[in-house]
């Protein structure tokens, strides 16, 4: 078929109509996803969620879900950290005070709180959180090298942050959270 054929040209020939057709919206496609992949390049996307009064992010490739606060059975002889196991569609999910476990107050649970469900294939587990703010997206201009004022232990797993305004998010790094020995240790 000609490079240049024109789709009325083809009218009286339905099968390299299509063809034509196919052939067009392939090379479109294909244009869009070079364009999609740069734009992901310069934009960074997290669940963010509130601590206390501080601003945190977790990438969104991170998290499965976002869970209101379920029903928890308490797991004898574990950290004050753990607060128990939820049931979610037939999966047990530990779920964690990430405020408590990064050295501060126990996290009331209110109307506000959820849990994030964290995306990994062997490690089934929620953080429970004092308010999800959604997905934020952040331009490479507006990355700091900042960390907040937090338990040292849990300091490794902070890698930086963004800074809009007035507001610092601090990037949380999940993964290596819940393969810690910080975390993995629950037992008292």
């Amino acid at each position: 078929m000609a490079e240049g054929a024109t789709l009325s040209g083809l009218a009286g020939q339905p099968f390299e109509l299509l063809q034509e057709l196919d052939r067009r919206c392939r090379r479109a496609a294909a244009g869009r996803q070079q364009e999609v992949a740069l734009e992901s390049e310069e934009e960074w996307v997290g669940v963010g969620f509130l601590l206390g009064s501080q601003h945190f992010l977790v990438a969104r490739d991170e998290i499965r879900e976002v869970l209101p606060c379920p029903d928890l059975a308490t797991v004898p002889g574990a950290r004050s950290w753990l607060k128990g196991l939820a049931n979610v569609r037939g999966q047990l999910l530990s779920v964690v005070d990430l405020n408590e476990l990064a050295g501060g107050e126990p996290t009331p649970r209110g109307r506000a709180t959820r849990v994030l469900a964290v995306q990994h294939p062997e490690i089934p587990a929620g953080l429970l959180v004092d308010e999800v703010r959604g997905f934020r997206r952040f331009q490479p201009g507006e990355a700091v090298n900042e960390s907040p004022d937090m338990n040292s232990e849990f300091q490794p797993f902070l890698k930086g942050g963004f800074r809009r305004g007035k507001e610092y998010w601090a990037v949380l790094n999940v993964r290596d959270l819940v393969e810690s020995q910080l975390f993995l240790q629950a037992a008292e």
